[in-house]
């Protein structure tokens, strides 16, 4: 069983290996964080270049990973992978290498995002593709109204914290359910009972 977390890392130096397309959109994925990136791979596909990253355009090669906190590759080479997944256990790095479960330190769920709400599903690398068909039904209860939603919840978080209370103790649900009230949304399992019927 995985553990789920959400890491910080932006301005956090990460590497990615490999220059074509799969290795594109976890580039994209990983600059949307915020991610300090760099780009390895013998062959780089030129819309890398339009991303503002850094690239070394050569093989991977052992002692590269020590600069990194954290390592993505889609280089679709499984003996490259299993060097990049040895080094980075090796140095206590988190390595991800796609669509490989085998040789990951974690895997990536699907996600889906509205503002600062992030939602995301996983099988823990056993089927990723019924993880991308769970998130686009969330799609249809999650819309973009709960980026509202939640910067109206903030606000009144960041209320009680200037006060001088703890936000621990207090009973958010009635508050939740007043916001989405106010934002004319009804509350997903009422939305849920409809889509059943």
């Amino acid at each position: 069983m995985q553990f789920p977390v959400n890491l910080n890392i932006a301005g956090r130096p990460c590497l990615l290996v490999g220059g074509g397309r799969i290795a594109l959109r976890k580039a994209q994925q990983l600059l949307a964080c915020g991610a300090d990136l760099t780009v390895l791979a013998p062959d780089i596909l030129p819309d890398f270049f339009t991303l503002g990253v850094r690239t070394v355009e050569r093989p991977y090669r052992h002692g590269d990973l020590a600069a990194y906190r954290l390592v993505v590759t889609a280089t679709g080479n499984v003996g490259v992978d299993q060097q990049i997944f040895n080094e980075a256990e090796a140095l206590g790095i988190w390595v991800n290498s796609a669509d490989d479960p085998e040789r990951c330190s974690f895997t990536l769920p699907a996600v889906l995002r509205q503002g600062s709400v992030m939602v995301t599903v996983s099988t823990g690398g056993a089927s990723p593709a019924l993880s991308s068909w769970l998130r686009r039904e969330l799609e249809e209860l999650i819309g973009p109204e709960f980026a509202e939603i939640a910067a109206v919840l903030a606000a009144k978080r960041a209320q009680v914290h200037a006060e001088g209370a703890s936000t621990e103790d207090i009973d958010w649900r009635p508050i939740i359910e007043e916001v989405i009230a106010a934002h004319g949304v009804q509350s997903l399992s009422r939305r849920e009972m409809e889509v059943v019927r």
